[in-house]
């Protein structure tokens, strides 16, 4: 049976007029909300984990029911992996056990990335797979790349990878991360060729969209945020 799947239907016609502005704001005024004390606990958590594990760091972040945090830990036996997701509902649903060097969080990740920027930790990799694009034109500040949080995106470090069947999030991504760090960053199409990660991603590919990824090596960049 065919998979379909909707396309994206936006009102703009190429990345956001809005987007170099709001990241300069983003990078002059980091964000300062106060952090939720259930995030506060689960981090803390988390963070004993890794330090038990003692193992070089993979962050799925927005890792839905977990099945890409699961595939990376097998694909990465070497690794920690934690997946981060907001929705218990999403995080709970049974699919299959979670390895031992995998860790399903549910945490805010605007929260969550800031602590554990604060901690220290150093991710060798980092998945942002298939976030909601949010594709009006007036959204742009609920995508990663218009959010206050998103310097600290790539202040963590490490391989970061992004992946989406909107070439025009990539691209908006990739330009923030460019003005953000001054890296290169390109956006290529994508075929998984059967190892789906996610649920989207096989939804999306099998239904024939096309899929899009931006992947950059990033050492810390000091002039984002002073390391605590």
């Amino acid at each position: 049976m065919q998979v379909v799947s909707r396309s994206i239907v936006t009102n703009q016609t190429g990345p956001h007029e809005d987007l170099a502005r709001r990241v300069q704001r983003a990078l002059q005024y980091p964000l300062r909300k106060p952090v939720a004390e259930h995030t506060r606990d689960a981090f803390e958590r988390a963070d004993a984990w890794l330090q038990a594990i003692r193992a070089p760091l993979i962050l799925d972040s927005g890792c839905g029911v977990g099945l890409s945090t699961r595939s990376l830990a097998r694909q990465f036996p070497g690794h920690a992996v934690i997946g981060i997701d907001r929705s218990v509902s999403r995080l709970t649903r049974e699919h299959g056990e979670v390895p031992d060097n995998a860790l399903l969080v549910r945490a805010d990740l605007v929260d969550f990335w800031r602590l554990a920027l604060q901690a220290g930790w150093r991710p060798t990799r980092h998945f942002l797979l298939y976030p909601n694009p949010y594709p009006k034109s007036s959204h742009l500040k609920m995508r990663w790349q218009g959010h206050p949080v998103f310097p600290v995106i790539p202040a963590l470090g490490g391989q970061l990878e992004l992946r989406s069947n909107w070439r025009l999030y990539v691209e908006e991504f990739a330009l923030a991360l460019t003005q953000a760090t001054g890296a290169a960053v390109d956006v290529e199409a994508f075929v998984p060729e059967g190892d789906e990660l996610t649920p989207f991603e096989r939804k999306y590919y099998r239904s024939g969209q096309s899929l899009w990824r931006c992947r950059t090596d990033l050492a810390y960049a000091p002039g984002l945020f002073p390391r605590p």
